[in-house]
C-alpha cells in the first residue's frame, strides 16, 4: 500500500493531466494556424510519446488514444493525400472530434475524465456513483466547450476564435479542478445546510436563577457527557432527569447487598483514541477508577472458544481453530486492524469520529476531497453489508457465523448491517476489547453528573420536561410542570420520537418532517433476568455468549466483586425480545409472561454454569415495557431506532434552532461509545467547534 502511495504521489494529479493531454492540440492549433504542417507531424509525435507508457501500463487515457488516431489520419490526408482540410480547418474539425469522444463516452457510461481522475484516488472509490457522477459533469461540461469551440471556429474568423476558444479552455481547465473538490462537499452538506442554524452563547452573560446557557432533557450518557464538557468550558448547564437517579440505561440499583445494572454490560471506546477514553481525560478521570477489562467466552456448535485479550493472540487462535481459513483471517483482522485506525483517524482533533457532513464543515473541501486516499483501506467497507464482508473473506461458514457473534451489540443480522458499524462496534471489541463499569454503571453517571454540579451546573432528578418551548420555530426553554426554565440551546438526551411529537409538538414542525420521524421503526429490545446467587463463580468468564441458544451470561462481579457480598455472584442473562410479545404491563398474563422467561432464562444459564438455579437468592426481571416505563423510551428499545442498512437517522441538529438531539437516536447510533459520541458533537457544535482535543 505505502508503495502505491508513493507512486500516487510522483503522478501529474488527474484533472491536471486533462491539460497534458491537450499540448499536442495546443501546438496543432497554433502551428497549423500559422500555415506551418509541422503542427501536424510535432502533435502526432507528442501523441505516441504520451501513450507510451500507458501502452505499458495497459491503462489508456481516452483524450490521448483520440489524439494519436486524429493526427495520424491527418498526417496520412495532409502529406500522403494533398489535403489541406487539416490545415485549413484545424480548430473546427479538432473540437468536432473532442467532442464527438466526450459524447461517446458518456453514451458507454465512460467518462473520459474517469481515467484522469483514478489518477488521484485509490481503486475502491472508482466504483462509487459519487465518481461516476461528478466525471459525468466534468466530461459533459468539456462537451460542450468542445461543441461551443467547433462552432466558434467556423463561424468567426481570427483573433476572436484565439480569444474565445482560449478562455472556454481556460474555464475548462478550472472547472474540471475545483469541481471535484466542491462537488462532495455540496452534495453531502446540502441536506443538512437545512438544519445548520446557529446560536449564539454567551457564558459570561449574567443569568438568572432559572435561566440556563444550555438545558439537557435527560441524563442518559450522551446528555452527560455533553453537559460535562460544557460544564468544563464554563456553560452554566440545567439536567432534567425524570427518574429518581441519573443514567437512563447506565443506571444501576441494588438488592439485598447484589448491585445490577440496568442493562449496560460491555463498553467500547476506551482505547487511547476512543471517545470514552477522550470524556474520561477531558474531565481528569482515570480509566481504571472506573472501568476493568472483560473476558469473554463463546459457545458456538457446542465449541466453547475462550477470546484472547489482544488482537494478535484471538487471529493465532480462530487460525488453529479454523486452520483452513489461516490466510484469509491474518488477511482480514489485518484490515481490520488498519480500517479502524483509518476511521478514528482524525478522533484525536475533536474526540470523536464525524459524520461526512461535519467532516467538511470541521475540516475543509480538500480533506473531504482526499478521504478516499487518506482511508483507503476503511472506505473498502462502505456501502457494504457485514455477509457482504465475510462472503468476500471466508468460506467457512462458522467462522462466519463467530465472527457475527456480537449481533446484539446493534440488534442487526449480518446481512442487514452495515460492513461500517460491523468494523467500528463489532470488530471494536476484537481489537480493543469491551470493559465494565467498576462499580456499576450508576457509579460512572454519578460521576458525571457531580462534575457537572462541581462546575457551576444543576442536575435535577424527578423533573420530567413536559415541553419544549418554542417561539418562531426557535427553542426559548423547558417546562416542567407549573416551572418554566429558560435557555437559548436545548439539547434533547430523550428518543427524537418523544422529542419531536411529544415535548416539541407537531404543531411547530413540517408535516413532511414529522411523517418521517414517525416512520421510523424501533431497534430490538430484550428480557434480562438479574440473579444475585450464592456461588463463587470467578473462574469463569465475565460475559459468556451462546450463539447456539441465543443469549448471553454476565457475571458482572467478576469484573468488580464488589457488586455482590463475598463468595456470591452477580449475574444477568440476556435474551432478545419483542415490545409486542408482552402483554399489557401490570395484567396477570404480564406477569405470568415474566415468570415463565425468568425461569427459561435460568434453565438456558444452568447450562453453562450447573446448579445454577439452586443458588439463587435475588431474582428480578425486566422486560422491554420495564425498560419503557423507567426510561420513556418508546418500546423499550436499546439502540432507538433500527441499525439496519438504509435507515437513516435524524440530524443531530433539528429544524428547530437552538434544538439539538444528543442520544442514540442520532449519528452514529446507540450503545455507550455511539451515545458519547452524540454528546461530544453536540458540545462542540455547541462551542462553534473552536475547542479541539487536548
Amino acid at each position: 500500500m505505502e508503495r502505491n502511495m508513493k507512486n500516487n504521489k510522483r503522478k501529474i494529479p488527474g484533472m491536471l493531466y486533462i491539460l497534458v493531454s491537450f499540448i499536442p492540440w495546443i501546438v496543432y492549433w497554433t502551428l497549423a494556424g500559422m500555415g506551418y504542417k509541422a503542427g501536424i507531424i510535432i502533435p502526432l509525435a507528442i501523441s505516441f510519446l504520451l501513450i507510451i507508457s500507458q501502452v505499458r501500463k495497459r491503462d489508456f487515457n481516452l483524450m490521448d488514444i483520440t489524439s494519436v488516431f486524429y493526427f495520424s489520419i491527418a498526417t496520412a490526408g495532409t502529406f500522403i493525400f494533398n489535403l489541406n482540410i487539416f490545415m485549413d480547418q484545424s480548430g473546427f474539425l479538432g473540437y468536432s472530434v473532442l467532442f464527438l469522444m466526450a459524447t461517446l463516452s458518456l453514451i458507454i457510461k465512460q467518462p473520459y475524465t474517469l481515467q484522469v481522475s483514478k489518477r488521484d484516488y485509490p481503486e475502491i472509490y472508482w466504483k462509487e456513483k459519487s465518481f461516476l457522477a461528478i466525471n459525468n459533469v466534468i466530461t459533459g461540461f468539456w462537451a460542450i466547450i468542445f461543441i461551443a469551440n467547433a462552432t466558434i471556429f467556423l463561424l468567426l474568423g481570427i483573433p476572436f476564435t484565439i480569444i474565445l476558444s482560449n478562455i472556454l479552455i481556460a474555464s475548462g481547465i478550472v472547472f474540471s479542478i475545483f469541481f471535484p473538490l466542491k462537488a462532495p462537499a455540496y452534495f453531502l452538506t446540502k441536506e443538512f445546510k437545512k438544519y445548520d442554524w446557529s446560536v449564539r452563547v454567551d457564558p459570561q452573560k449574567p443569568k438568572e436563577e432559572n435561566e440556563f446557557d444550555v438545558i439537557i432533557v435527560g441524563s442518559g450518557i450522551g446528555g452527560l457527557t455533553c453537559g460535562a464538557l460544557l460544564s468544563k468550558r464554563g456553560y452554566k448547564v440545567l439536567i432534567l432527569e425524570q427518574h429518581h437517579q441519573v443514567g437512563g440505561y447506565c443506571s444501576s440499583f441494588k438488592r439485598k447487598g447484589f448491585i445490577f445494572n440496568a442493562g449496560v454490560i460491555d463498553v467500547s471506546g476506551l482505547w487511547e483514541s476512543g471517545p470514552v477514553a477522550y470524556i474520561l481525560k477531558q474531565l481528569g478521570l482515570k480509566k481504571e477508577d472506573f472501568f476493568s477489562k472483560n473476558t469473554a467466552k463463546y459457545i458456538l456448535k457446542g465449541r466453547e472458544i475462550t477470546i484472547p485479550d489482544n488482537l494478535d493472540d484471538t487471529v493465532e487462535m480462530l487460525s488453529k481453530l479454523f486452520p483452513d481459513e489461516k490466510e484469509n483471517i491474518e488477511r482480514f483482522f489485518e484490515d481490520v486492524r488498519i480500517s479502524y485506525g483509518e476511521c478514528y483517524k482524525e478522533a484525536e482533533v475533536y474526540g470523536t469520529p464525524l459524520p461526512p457532513y461535519l467532516f467538511v464543515r470541521a475540516f475543509g473541501e480538500r480533506k473531504l476531497a482526499d478521504y478516499p486516499k487518506e482511508h483507503a483501506s476503511f472506505y473498502a467497507w462502505i456501502d457494504k453489508t457485514f455477509q457482504e464482508k465475510l462472503d468476500e473473506s471466508f468460506k467457512n461458514e462458522d467462522l462466519k457465523s463467530f465472527l457475527s457473534g456480537l449481533c446484539a451489540y446493534t440488534g442487526t443480522e449480518p446481512e442487514k448491517t452495515t460492513a461500517l458499524m460491523a468494523l467500528t462496534v463489532w470488530m471494536g471489541y476484537f481489537i480493543h476489547g469491551g470493559y465494565f463499569t467498576k462499580g456499576g454503571t450508576q457509579n460512572f453517571v454519578n460521576t458525571l453528573s457531580s462534575f457537572i454540579e462541581n462546575h457551576g451546573g444543576k442536575v435535577l432528578v424527578k423533573h420530567k420536561a413536559d415541553e419544549i418551548l418554542v417561539e418562531a420555530r426557535k427553542v426559548s426553554g423547558v417546562k416542567v410542570g407549573d416551572k418554566i426554565f429558560n435557555a437559548p440551546v436545548v439539547v434533547a438526551n430523550a428518543n427524537a420520537k418523544t422529542t419531536f411529537l411529544e415535548l416539541v409538538g407537531e404543531g411547530n414542525l413540517d408535516r413532511e418532517f414529522v411523517d418521517y420521524i414517525r416512520r421510523l421503526k424501533m431497534s430490538r429490545s430484550c428480557f434480562v433476568a438479574y440473579l444475585g446467587v450464592n456461588m463463587d463463580l470467578s473462574d469463569y468468564p465475565t460475559l459468556i455468549k451462546n450463539q447456539d441458544e441465543g443469549y448471553e451470561i454476565a457475571i458482572i462481579s467478576n469484573s468488580d466483586e464488589s457488586l455482590a457480598p463475598k463468595g456470591k455472584s452477580t449475574v444477568l442473562t440476556l435474551t432478545d425480545a419483542s415490545y409486542d410479545d408482552f402483554p399489557e404491563r401490570g395484567t396477570e398474563e404480564y406477569e405470568k409472561k415474566k415468570r415463565e422467561l425468568a425461569k427459561d432464562a435460568v434453565e438456558k444459564a444452568e447450562k453453562v454454569i450447573p446448579d445454577l438455579g439452586k443458588n439463587i437468592e435475588v431474582l428480578e426481571a425486566a422486560t422491554p415495557k420495564t425498560m419503557e416505563r423507567y426510561t420513556l423510551i418508546p418500546e423499550g428499545t436499546l439502540y432507538s431506532f433500527d441499525q439496519s442498512v438504509g435507515v437513516k437517522r435524524p440530524h443531530f441538529k433539528t429544524p428547530i434552532k437552538g434544538l439539538y438531539i444528543a442520544s442514540a437516536s442520532t449519528f452514529p447510533g446507540g450503545g455507550i461509545e455511539g451515545s458519547t459520541i452524540s454528546g461530544i458533537i453536540c458540545a462542540n457544535d455547541i462551542c462553534n467547534w473552536e475547542v479541539r482535543a487536548t
